[in-house]
């Protein structure tokens, strides 16, 4: 699976992070200006703001619409920076394009339909405009790339993904789940896609914005888009998720970026003592498999079900506890017997199917 694309060409995103920043929402011609004005001080090159808001329920603040964009066309040419905005119709796409908006993204509630994203990139054809897709609401690799293979298929080459977080039932730290392991298979399948992260909309809280920046870094990503505001406080949506253009200068003063692909010697010998011990995990895992095809011969000829529930209670009780005690989370222990009992079964049942 490739796509066909070509380099963002964004101002500053020859270095790690390029930064997209601006408020949630485009509230007043006076507080456009003055944000944008902020940032452009502190050297940003990438003014963002919603002009249309989906919002979770009804009765909030839904943007001002296109009533917003010529103010984004003044803080554009009092400033010099690009401007950036999320659309979700093809009639926001004309919109956005005929006032001269620089950069587009996709909202994650957008990406989760397939028919949404359909119509965009069919509006969005013979067009030249950088386009950011964010993740899907639901933690769903496919949905995500395929709403890229859209994008890409209408002839966007100038593409990115966003990772926002993902939405969970339960409360916790953050207001979307990072699930990190998601925008690194993400990168993993698609190296030469950018990613940026939007360490706002996963906190929710303005307080964690800076560990989030740092991890994003740490993980390669190649950008950061986060939401600033001239006054955040006292913001129409999203308030306790935004910083000050102070702030986020603060913030990002204090970033380490790591280079990805420097290494040396002795990381190299480390890597090669991991690539053994693989081997030796492969073995072992044949082995188990071997014993455990075995044990499906045998409950064929005594007429056992596969399923042995109790043994499978004891197996993932024994070995979580042995894995806290070695140093590994009792819950990752557990999550790889699962799926070696899975697989485990499997066998099992060819056998006694044959």
């Amino acid at each position: 699976m490739e796509l066909d694309l070509l380099p963002l060409n964004l101002p500053g995103n020859d270095e790690r992070p390029f930064v997209i920043t601006g408020p949630c929402s485009a509230e007043t011609e006076e507080q456009v200006m003055t944000t944008a004005q902020q940032l452009a001080s502190k050297g940003f090159k990438i003014f963002r703001a919603g002009i249309w808001k989906p919002r979770t329920k009804p009765g909030g603040f839904e943007g001002n619409g296109e009533k917003a964009l010529p103010w984004m066309q003044q803080a554009k040419e009092a400033t010099g920076m690009l401007t950036a905005t999320e659309v979700a119709t093809p009639e926001h796409v004309e919109l956005a394009l005929k006032y001269g908006i620089d950069i587009l993204w996709v909202g994650a509630r957008t990406t989760a339909n397939p028919f949404a994203m359909q119509s965009l990139a069919d509006a969005l054809k013979g067009v030249d405009v950088p386009v950011l897709v964010k993740n899907p609401v639901n933690p769903d690799l496919e949905l995500w790339i395929g709403a890229l293979q859209r994008i890409n298929g209408a002839g966007i080459k100038r593409l990115g993904a966003i990772h926002r977080g993902f939405s969970s039932y339960e409360k916790k730290l953050y207001r979307n789940v990072p699930m990190w392991q998601i925008p690194i298979e993400l990168h993993r399948r698609l190296p030469n896609l950018p990613v940026v992260n939007d360490p706002s909309h996963i906190s929710g809280r303005r307080d964690l914005i800076a560990p989030l920046c740092q991890q994003a870094m740490d993980l390669g990503m190649d950008g950061l888009m986060v939401e600033c505001h001239c006054d955040p406080d006292n913001a129409w949506s999203d308030a306790s998720q935004q910083v000050t253009p102070d702030v986020l200068d603060y913030i990002l003063s204090l970033l380490v970026i790591r280079d990805e692909k420097a290494t040396t010697e002795g990381i190299t010998m480390l890597r090669k003592q991991i690539d053994e011990l693989d081997n030796q995990l492969m073995d072992l895992l044949a082995k188990r498999m071997r014993v455990c095809r075995e044990i499906g011969q045998y409950k064929k000829e005594h007429n056992m079900t596969v399923l042995q529930t109790a043994r499978y209670n004891e197996i993932l009780e024994k070995r979580g506890a042995q894995g806290a005690l070695c140093g590994m989370g009792a819950k990752f222990v557990k999550k790889i017997f699962e799926e070696v009992h899975e697989e485990s079964v499997r066998q099992q049942i060819e056998i006694l199917n044959k």
